[in-house]
Protein backbone atom coordinates (compact mmCIF):
# COMPACT_ATOMS: atom_id res chain seq x y z
CA UNK A 1 0.00 0.00 0.00
CA UNK A 2 2.87 2.38 0.82
CA UNK A 3 4.18 1.95 -2.72
CA UNK A 4 0.90 3.07 -4.26
CA UNK A 5 0.78 6.10 -1.94
CA UNK A 6 4.36 7.11 -2.84
CA UNK A 7 3.63 6.64 -6.53
CA UNK A 8 0.51 8.80 -6.33
CA UNK A 9 2.27 11.56 -4.36
CA UNK A 10 5.21 11.86 -6.72
CA UNK A 11 2.97 11.66 -9.76
CA UNK A 12 0.89 14.60 -8.54
CA UNK A 13 4.02 16.53 -7.53
CA UNK A 14 5.81 16.27 -10.89
CA UNK A 15 2.71 16.98 -12.95
CA UNK A 16 1.88 20.03 -10.81
CA UNK A 17 5.43 21.40 -10.95
CA UNK A 18 5.63 20.75 -14.68
CA UNK A 19 2.43 22.67 -15.35
CA UNK A 20 3.54 25.52 -13.06
CA UNK A 21 6.95 25.90 -14.71
CA UNK A 22 5.41 25.43 -18.11
CA UNK A 23 3.49 28.69 -17.80
CA UNK A 24 6.62 30.40 -19.13
CA UNK A 25 6.58 28.38 -22.35
CA UNK A 26 4.47 30.89 -24.27
CA UNK A 27 6.35 30.41 -27.58
CA UNK A 28 7.92 27.50 -29.42
CA UNK A 29 11.37 28.85 -28.55
CA UNK A 30 10.42 28.73 -24.88
CA UNK A 31 8.88 25.27 -25.21
CA UNK A 32 11.86 23.77 -27.07
CA UNK A 33 14.92 25.53 -25.59
CA UNK A 34 13.60 27.38 -22.49
CA UNK A 35 14.12 30.81 -24.04
CA UNK A 36 17.91 30.17 -24.38
CA UNK A 37 18.43 31.72 -20.96
CA UNK A 38 19.23 28.84 -18.56
CA UNK A 39 21.84 29.73 -15.93
CA UNK A 40 24.65 27.76 -14.27
CA UNK A 41 22.69 26.28 -11.34
CA UNK A 42 19.82 24.97 -13.43
CA UNK A 43 22.19 23.96 -16.23
CA UNK A 44 24.35 21.87 -13.90
CA UNK A 45 21.32 20.33 -12.20
CA UNK A 46 19.69 19.28 -15.46
CA UNK A 47 22.96 17.71 -16.68
CA UNK A 48 23.35 15.72 -13.46
CA UNK A 49 19.70 14.67 -13.20
CA UNK A 50 19.47 13.61 -16.84
CA UNK A 51 22.70 11.57 -16.71
CA UNK A 52 21.76 9.89 -13.41
CA UNK A 53 19.28 7.67 -15.16
CA UNK A 54 17.76 4.47 -13.93
CA UNK A 55 20.61 2.92 -15.93
CA UNK A 56 23.05 4.51 -13.47
CA UNK A 57 21.23 3.32 -10.37
CA UNK A 58 20.22 -0.08 -11.78
CA UNK A 59 22.78 -0.96 -14.48
CA UNK A 60 25.86 0.02 -12.45
CA UNK A 61 24.99 -2.64 -9.82
CA UNK A 62 24.26 -5.12 -12.64
CA UNK A 63 27.68 -4.40 -14.15
CA UNK A 64 29.32 -4.98 -10.76
CA UNK A 65 27.35 -8.19 -10.19
CA UNK A 66 28.32 -9.65 -13.57
CA UNK A 67 31.71 -8.03 -14.25
CA UNK A 68 33.06 -7.27 -10.80
CA UNK A 69 34.98 -4.21 -9.65
CA UNK A 70 35.80 -3.22 -13.23
CA UNK A 71 32.07 -3.22 -13.97
CA UNK A 72 31.33 -0.40 -11.53
CA UNK A 73 34.39 1.52 -12.72
CA UNK A 74 33.34 0.92 -16.34
CA UNK A 75 30.02 2.65 -15.78
CA UNK A 76 31.69 5.62 -14.12
CA UNK A 77 33.67 6.29 -17.33
CA UNK A 78 30.46 7.68 -18.81
CA UNK A 79 31.32 10.88 -16.93
CA UNK A 80 34.14 11.42 -19.43
CA UNK A 81 31.48 12.16 -22.02
CA UNK A 82 30.21 15.09 -19.95
CA UNK A 83 33.75 16.41 -19.50
CA UNK A 84 34.43 16.18 -23.24
CA UNK A 85 31.10 17.74 -24.18
CA UNK A 86 31.75 20.76 -21.93
CA UNK A 87 33.94 22.66 -24.44
CA UNK A 88 31.89 21.28 -27.33
CA UNK A 89 28.72 22.86 -25.89
CA UNK A 90 30.38 26.28 -26.06
CA UNK A 91 31.43 25.64 -29.66
CA UNK A 92 27.89 24.54 -30.56
CA UNK A 93 26.36 27.66 -29.00
CA UNK A 94 28.89 29.86 -30.84
CA UNK A 95 28.39 28.26 -34.26
CA UNK A 96 24.56 27.99 -34.10
CA UNK A 97 23.19 30.61 -31.68
CA UNK A 98 19.64 30.01 -32.98
CA UNK A 99 19.87 26.25 -33.43
CA UNK A 100 17.49 23.63 -32.06
CA UNK A 101 18.83 20.13 -32.74
CA UNK A 102 21.92 18.04 -33.39
CA UNK A 103 20.43 16.79 -36.66
CA UNK A 104 20.07 20.41 -37.81
CA UNK A 105 23.83 20.83 -37.38
CA UNK A 106 24.63 17.61 -39.24
CA UNK A 107 22.25 18.52 -42.07
CA UNK A 108 23.82 21.93 -42.55
CA UNK A 109 27.36 20.63 -42.08
CA UNK A 110 27.20 17.44 -44.17
CA UNK A 111 23.99 17.63 -46.20
CA UNK A 112 21.62 14.72 -46.72
CA UNK A 113 24.44 12.17 -47.05
CA UNK A 114 25.29 12.70 -43.40
CA UNK A 115 21.97 13.81 -41.95
CA UNK A 116 19.85 10.86 -43.09
CA UNK A 117 21.86 8.14 -41.28
CA UNK A 118 22.38 10.49 -38.33
CA UNK A 119 18.64 11.19 -38.03
CA UNK A 120 17.81 7.48 -38.18
CA UNK A 121 20.42 6.71 -35.51
CA UNK A 122 19.24 9.58 -33.29
CA UNK A 123 15.58 8.57 -33.46
CA UNK A 124 16.34 4.87 -32.93
CA UNK A 125 18.62 5.57 -29.97
CA UNK A 126 16.15 7.95 -28.33
CA UNK A 127 13.34 5.41 -28.62
CA UNK A 128 15.63 2.64 -27.28
CA UNK A 129 16.57 4.78 -24.29
CA UNK A 130 12.91 5.63 -23.70
CA UNK A 131 12.00 1.95 -23.75
CA UNK A 132 14.78 1.04 -21.31
CA UNK A 133 13.65 3.83 -18.94
CA UNK A 134 10.05 2.66 -19.13
CA UNK A 135 11.11 -0.92 -18.42
CA UNK A 136 13.21 0.26 -15.48
CA UNK A 137 10.22 2.04 -13.97
CA UNK A 138 8.10 -1.07 -14.05
CA UNK A 139 10.89 -3.30 -12.71
CA UNK A 140 11.68 -0.86 -9.90
CA UNK A 141 8.12 -0.59 -8.60
CA UNK A 142 7.61 -4.34 -8.78
CA UNK A 143 10.82 -5.15 -6.84
CA UNK A 144 10.45 -2.47 -4.17
CA UNK A 145 6.70 -2.31 -3.58
CA UNK A 146 5.06 -5.23 -5.31
CA UNK A 147 3.19 -2.99 -7.77
CA UNK A 148 2.71 -5.11 -10.93
CA UNK A 149 5.16 -4.29 -13.74
CA UNK A 150 2.51 -3.15 -16.26
CA UNK A 151 0.92 -0.78 -13.71
CA UNK A 152 4.15 0.83 -12.55
CA UNK A 153 5.55 1.18 -16.06
CA UNK A 154 2.31 2.75 -17.30
CA UNK A 155 2.13 5.31 -14.49
CA UNK A 156 5.76 6.41 -14.96
CA UNK A 157 5.28 6.95 -18.70
CA UNK A 158 1.94 8.75 -18.33
CA UNK A 159 3.26 11.13 -15.64
CA UNK A 160 6.34 12.12 -17.66
CA UNK A 161 4.35 12.58 -20.87
CA UNK A 162 1.81 14.75 -19.05
CA UNK A 163 4.11 17.33 -17.50
CA UNK A 164 6.43 17.45 -20.53
CA UNK A 165 3.39 18.02 -22.72
CA UNK A 166 2.34 21.06 -20.70
CA UNK A 167 5.72 22.62 -19.95
CA UNK A 168 8.29 21.56 -22.54
CA UNK A 169 11.92 22.38 -21.72
CA UNK A 170 10.94 24.79 -18.93
CA UNK A 171 9.17 21.96 -17.10
CA UNK A 172 11.98 19.50 -17.84
CA UNK A 173 14.77 21.70 -16.49
CA UNK A 174 12.70 22.95 -13.54
CA UNK A 175 11.82 19.46 -12.34
CA UNK A 176 15.39 18.30 -13.04
CA UNK A 177 16.67 20.81 -10.48
CA UNK A 178 14.58 19.32 -7.68
CA UNK A 179 15.14 15.77 -8.89
CA UNK A 180 18.93 16.20 -8.90
CA UNK A 181 18.90 17.38 -5.27
CA UNK A 182 16.70 14.46 -4.20
CA UNK A 183 18.84 11.94 -6.10
CA UNK A 184 22.20 13.11 -4.74
CA UNK A 185 21.00 13.41 -1.14
CA UNK A 186 19.18 10.09 -1.35
CA UNK A 187 22.21 8.24 -2.74
CA UNK A 188 24.43 9.58 0.03
CA UNK A 189 21.94 8.45 2.69
CA UNK A 190 21.53 5.00 1.09
CA UNK A 191 25.30 4.54 0.79
CA UNK A 192 25.94 5.45 4.43
CA UNK A 193 23.07 3.26 5.64
CA UNK A 194 24.30 0.25 3.62
CA UNK A 195 27.90 0.65 4.82
CA UNK A 196 26.63 0.65 8.40
CA UNK A 197 24.86 -2.66 7.79
CA UNK A 198 27.69 -4.68 6.23
CA UNK A 199 31.38 -5.39 6.77
CA UNK A 200 33.42 -4.53 3.66
CA UNK A 201 36.21 -6.92 4.67
CA UNK A 202 33.66 -9.74 4.95
CA UNK A 203 32.25 -8.93 1.49
CA UNK A 204 35.77 -9.00 0.04
CA UNK A 205 36.60 -12.30 1.73
CA UNK A 206 33.45 -14.04 0.49
CA UNK A 207 33.91 -12.75 -3.04
CA UNK A 208 37.55 -13.90 -3.02
CA UNK A 209 36.41 -17.39 -2.02
CA UNK A 210 33.22 -17.83 -4.04
CA UNK A 211 33.54 -15.50 -7.05
CA UNK A 212 37.21 -14.48 -7.41
CA UNK A 213 36.82 -13.29 -11.01
CA UNK A 214 34.73 -10.34 -9.77
CA UNK A 215 37.86 -9.05 -8.05
CA UNK A 216 40.28 -9.93 -10.84
CA UNK A 217 42.16 -7.10 -12.53
CA UNK A 218 42.46 -9.24 -15.68
CA UNK A 219 38.81 -10.21 -16.17
CA UNK A 220 38.68 -10.06 -20.02
CA UNK A 221 34.98 -9.31 -20.44
CA UNK A 222 35.17 -6.60 -17.77
CA UNK A 223 38.16 -4.91 -19.42
CA UNK A 224 36.38 -4.86 -22.76
CA UNK A 225 33.25 -3.49 -21.07
CA UNK A 226 35.36 -0.70 -19.53
CA UNK A 227 36.38 0.75 -22.90
CA UNK A 228 33.08 -0.18 -24.53
CA UNK A 229 31.08 1.78 -21.96
CA UNK A 230 33.43 4.76 -22.14
CA UNK A 231 32.98 5.03 -25.91
CA UNK A 232 29.26 4.42 -25.56
CA UNK A 233 29.11 7.37 -23.15
CA UNK A 234 30.99 9.59 -25.60
CA UNK A 235 28.67 8.55 -28.41
CA UNK A 236 25.55 9.01 -26.31
CA UNK A 237 26.35 12.58 -25.35
CA UNK A 238 28.03 13.74 -28.54
CA UNK A 239 25.17 12.70 -30.80
CA UNK A 240 22.06 12.92 -28.61
CA UNK A 241 19.74 15.89 -28.91
CA UNK A 242 19.11 15.59 -25.16
CA UNK A 243 22.48 17.28 -24.66
CA UNK A 244 22.45 19.52 -27.72
CA UNK A 245 19.08 21.01 -26.77
CA UNK A 246 20.52 21.96 -23.39
CA UNK A 247 23.54 23.53 -25.05
CA UNK A 248 21.13 25.69 -27.06
CA UNK A 249 19.03 26.43 -23.97
CA UNK A 250 21.88 27.65 -21.76
CA UNK A 251 23.09 31.23 -21.80
CA UNK A 252 26.27 31.89 -23.72
CA UNK A 253 29.29 30.80 -21.68
CA UNK A 254 27.26 28.66 -19.24
CA UNK A 255 27.39 25.32 -21.08
CA UNK A 256 31.11 24.48 -20.56
CA UNK A 257 30.91 25.18 -16.82
CA UNK A 258 27.60 23.36 -16.35
CA UNK A 259 28.68 20.18 -18.13
CA UNK A 260 32.07 20.08 -16.38
CA UNK A 261 30.43 20.47 -12.95
CA UNK A 262 27.82 17.89 -13.91
CA UNK A 263 30.56 15.39 -14.74
CA UNK A 264 32.27 15.95 -11.37
CA UNK A 265 29.03 15.43 -9.47
CA UNK A 266 28.06 12.36 -11.51
CA UNK A 267 31.42 10.54 -11.42
CA UNK A 268 31.09 8.86 -7.98
CA UNK A 269 27.43 7.90 -8.36
CA UNK A 270 27.83 4.64 -10.36
CA UNK A 271 30.71 3.52 -8.10
CA UNK A 272 28.49 3.94 -5.04
CA UNK A 273 25.58 2.19 -6.78
CA UNK A 274 27.87 -0.53 -8.11
CA UNK A 275 28.92 -1.54 -4.61
CA UNK A 276 25.39 -2.86 -4.06
CA UNK A 277 25.94 -5.31 -6.91
CA UNK A 278 29.20 -6.57 -5.38
CA UNK A 279 27.52 -7.05 -2.01
CA UNK A 280 24.75 -9.31 -3.36
CA UNK A 281 26.78 -12.55 -3.80
CA UNK A 282 28.50 -12.07 -0.45
CA UNK A 283 25.18 -11.60 1.33
CA UNK A 284 23.63 -14.63 -0.36
CA UNK A 285 20.76 -12.64 -1.87
CA UNK A 286 19.10 -14.49 -4.76
CA UNK A 287 18.81 -12.40 -7.90
CA UNK A 288 16.37 -13.47 -10.62
CA UNK A 289 16.82 -10.35 -12.78
CA UNK A 290 20.36 -8.87 -12.76
CA UNK A 291 19.19 -5.32 -13.49
CA UNK A 292 17.19 -5.23 -10.23
CA UNK A 293 20.10 -6.16 -7.96
CA UNK A 294 20.77 -2.61 -6.68
CA UNK A 295 17.28 -1.78 -5.40
CA UNK A 296 16.84 -5.35 -4.11
CA UNK A 297 20.03 -5.32 -2.04
CA UNK A 298 19.25 -1.87 -0.60
CA UNK A 299 15.70 -2.90 0.27
CA UNK A 300 16.89 -6.17 1.85
CA UNK A 301 19.51 -4.46 4.02
CA UNK A 302 17.54 -1.37 4.99
CA UNK A 303 14.00 -2.75 5.29
CA UNK A 304 10.85 -0.82 4.41
CA UNK A 305 12.37 2.61 5.01
CA UNK A 306 15.31 1.78 2.75
CA UNK A 307 13.01 0.46 0.05
CA UNK A 308 11.00 3.70 0.08
CA UNK A 309 14.17 5.80 -0.07
CA UNK A 310 15.50 3.82 -3.02
CA UNK A 311 12.06 4.12 -4.60
CA UNK A 312 12.28 7.92 -4.36
CA UNK A 313 15.82 8.08 -5.79
CA UNK A 314 15.17 5.83 -8.76
CA UNK A 315 11.76 7.34 -9.50
CA UNK A 316 13.39 10.78 -9.70
CA UNK A 317 16.17 9.45 -11.92
CA UNK A 318 13.57 7.87 -14.20
CA UNK A 319 11.49 11.01 -14.51
CA UNK A 320 14.51 13.26 -15.11
CA UNK A 321 15.60 11.11 -18.06
CA UNK A 322 12.26 10.29 -19.65
CA UNK A 323 11.09 13.91 -19.71
CA UNK A 324 14.39 15.00 -21.28
CA UNK A 325 14.12 12.34 -23.95
CA UNK A 326 10.52 13.20 -24.75
CA UNK A 327 11.26 16.92 -25.16
CA UNK A 328 14.50 16.51 -27.12
CA UNK A 329 13.17 13.80 -29.44
CA UNK A 330 10.02 15.80 -30.11
CA UNK A 331 12.32 18.64 -31.24
CA UNK A 332 13.97 16.25 -33.69
CA UNK A 333 10.65 15.11 -35.09
CA UNK A 334 9.32 18.66 -35.52
CA UNK A 335 12.46 20.44 -36.75
CA UNK A 336 14.06 17.67 -38.77
CA UNK A 337 11.11 15.66 -40.08
CA UNK A 338 7.81 17.56 -39.98
CA UNK A 339 9.08 21.04 -40.89
CA UNK A 340 11.29 19.93 -43.84
CA UNK A 341 8.33 18.01 -45.26
CA UNK A 342 6.08 21.06 -44.84
CA UNK A 343 8.75 23.27 -46.43
CA UNK A 344 9.03 20.94 -49.42
CA UNK A 345 5.27 20.98 -49.94
CA UNK A 346 5.15 24.77 -49.80
CA UNK A 347 8.25 25.42 -51.91
CA UNK A 348 7.94 28.80 -53.61
CA UNK A 349 4.89 29.91 -51.62
CA UNK A 350 6.81 31.20 -48.55
CA UNK A 351 9.86 33.20 -49.64
CA UNK A 352 11.13 33.69 -46.05
CA UNK A 353 11.71 29.92 -45.74
CA UNK A 354 9.49 29.43 -42.67
CA UNK A 355 7.05 26.65 -43.53
CA UNK A 356 5.39 26.40 -40.10
CA UNK A 357 4.11 29.03 -37.71
CA UNK A 358 5.10 29.11 -34.05
CA UNK A 359 1.77 27.68 -32.92
CA UNK A 360 1.88 24.94 -35.55
CA UNK A 361 5.30 23.79 -34.33
CA UNK A 362 4.05 23.80 -30.75
CA UNK A 363 1.07 21.61 -31.72
CA UNK A 364 3.35 19.27 -33.67
CA UNK A 365 5.61 18.94 -30.60
CA UNK A 366 2.65 17.97 -28.45
CA UNK A 367 1.58 15.25 -30.89
CA UNK A 368 5.19 14.00 -31.08
CA UNK A 369 5.47 13.75 -27.28
CA UNK A 370 2.24 11.74 -27.08
CA UNK A 371 3.34 9.48 -29.94
CA UNK A 372 6.72 8.78 -28.30
CA UNK A 373 5.05 7.99 -24.97
CA UNK A 374 2.61 5.54 -26.54
CA UNK A 375 5.35 3.86 -28.60
CA UNK A 376 7.73 3.38 -25.66
CA UNK A 377 4.87 2.05 -23.51
CA UNK A 378 3.82 -0.47 -26.17
CA UNK A 379 7.33 -1.84 -26.71
CA UNK A 380 8.20 -1.92 -22.99
CA UNK A 381 4.97 -3.68 -22.00
CA UNK A 382 6.15 -7.27 -22.78
CA UNK A 383 9.22 -6.76 -20.53
CA UNK A 384 11.63 -8.66 -22.79
CA UNK A 385 15.38 -8.56 -22.06
CA UNK A 386 17.47 -6.75 -19.46
CA UNK A 387 18.21 -3.03 -19.46
CA UNK A 388 21.77 -3.66 -20.63
CA UNK A 389 20.82 -5.76 -23.66
CA UNK A 390 18.09 -3.30 -24.69
CA UNK A 391 20.15 -0.11 -24.29
CA UNK A 392 23.48 -1.36 -25.63
CA UNK A 393 21.88 -2.56 -28.85
CA UNK A 394 22.13 1.10 -29.87
CA UNK A 395 25.76 1.26 -28.72
CA UNK A 396 27.45 0.72 -32.10
CA UNK A 397 25.14 3.28 -33.68
CA UNK A 398 25.97 6.10 -31.27
CA UNK A 399 29.65 5.07 -31.20
CA UNK A 400 29.84 5.52 -34.97
CA UNK A 401 28.69 9.15 -34.59
CA UNK A 402 31.60 10.30 -32.39
CA UNK A 403 34.07 11.15 -35.15
CA UNK A 404 31.65 12.83 -37.59
CA UNK A 405 30.43 15.12 -34.77
CA UNK A 406 33.90 16.03 -33.46
CA UNK A 407 35.36 16.41 -36.94
CA UNK A 408 32.39 18.41 -38.16
CA UNK A 409 32.52 20.84 -35.22
CA UNK A 410 36.22 21.64 -35.33
CA UNK A 411 37.62 20.92 -38.81
CA UNK A 412 36.81 22.11 -42.34
CA UNK A 413 38.13 19.07 -44.24
CA UNK A 414 35.64 16.30 -43.23
CA UNK A 415 33.20 15.76 -46.10
CA UNK A 416 29.64 14.45 -46.37
CA UNK A 417 31.04 11.20 -47.81
CA UNK A 418 33.31 10.74 -44.78
CA UNK A 419 30.47 11.32 -42.32
CA UNK A 420 27.93 9.12 -44.10
CA UNK A 421 30.35 6.25 -44.68
CA UNK A 422 31.69 6.37 -41.10
CA UNK A 423 28.23 6.18 -39.54
CA UNK A 424 26.93 3.48 -41.90
CA UNK A 425 29.95 1.15 -41.86
CA UNK A 426 30.63 1.70 -38.15
CA UNK A 427 27.03 0.85 -37.28
CA UNK A 428 27.00 -2.28 -39.45
CA UNK A 429 30.22 -3.73 -38.03
CA UNK A 430 29.26 -2.80 -34.48
CA UNK A 431 25.93 -4.59 -34.78
CA UNK A 432 27.74 -7.63 -36.15
CA UNK A 433 29.95 -7.58 -33.04
CA UNK A 434 26.87 -7.23 -30.81
CA UNK A 435 25.42 -10.51 -32.08
CA UNK A 436 28.67 -12.40 -32.79
CA UNK A 437 30.59 -11.47 -29.60
CA UNK A 438 28.39 -9.61 -27.11
CA UNK A 439 26.92 -6.28 -26.10
CA UNK A 440 30.05 -5.40 -24.10
CA UNK A 441 32.16 -4.87 -27.27
CA UNK A 442 29.62 -3.48 -29.75
CA UNK A 443 30.22 0.22 -29.06
CA UNK A 444 33.99 -0.29 -29.07
CA UNK A 445 33.94 -1.97 -32.47
CA UNK A 446 31.50 0.55 -33.97
CA UNK A 447 33.53 3.55 -32.79
CA UNK A 448 36.86 2.07 -33.90
CA UNK A 449 35.71 1.16 -37.40
CA UNK A 450 33.88 4.47 -37.79
CA UNK A 451 37.06 6.36 -36.84
CA UNK A 452 39.18 4.52 -39.40
CA UNK A 453 36.62 5.02 -42.19
CA UNK A 454 36.15 8.70 -41.29
CA UNK A 455 39.91 9.38 -41.32
CA UNK A 456 40.47 7.58 -44.63
CA UNK A 457 37.55 9.26 -46.39
CA UNK A 458 38.61 12.69 -45.12
CA UNK A 459 42.14 12.12 -46.39
CA UNK A 460 41.05 10.76 -49.80
CA UNK A 461 38.17 13.20 -50.46
CA UNK A 462 38.59 16.34 -48.33
CA UNK A 463 36.16 19.29 -48.31
CA UNK A 464 36.47 22.96 -47.32
CA UNK A 465 33.48 23.90 -45.19
CA UNK A 466 32.64 27.50 -44.28
CA UNK A 467 31.60 27.52 -40.60
CA UNK A 468 30.11 31.02 -40.88
CA UNK A 469 27.14 29.57 -42.79
CA UNK A 470 25.96 27.76 -39.65
CA UNK A 471 25.02 31.04 -37.98
CA UNK A 472 22.47 31.80 -40.72
CA UNK A 473 19.12 31.20 -39.06
CA UNK A 474 17.23 30.69 -42.34
CA UNK A 475 19.66 28.13 -43.72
Amino acid sequence: MAGYVMLACFSVLWVSLGIWWGRRATSYDGFAVAGRNVGLALGTATAVATWITSNTTMLAPQFALQLGVWGAVAYSTASFGLFAFAPMSGRIRQLMPKGYTAVEFVRRRYGSMGSIPFLLISIFYAITWLISMSMAGGKLLEVLSGIPYPVGMTVVVVVCVTYTLFGGMYAVIGTDFIQSLIILIGLVVVAIAVLMQIDIADVHSKLETNRPMLLSVFFPAALMALFNNMLFGFGEIFHSNVWWSRAFAMREGVGPKAYALGGVLWLPVPIVAGFLGLAAPALGIGISQPDTVGPLVAATLLGTGGALLVFVVVFCSLASSIDSLLAATADLIVNDMVEPIAKAKRAGTKPDGHAMSDSAKRRASSFAIIFLGVLSWAVAFPNVGTLATVLFFAGPMVGSCIWPIVGGLYFRRPSPLAAGAAMTIGTATGLWAYFAIGWFVASLVGAAVSGVVFALATWLAPAQFDFSTLADEAA
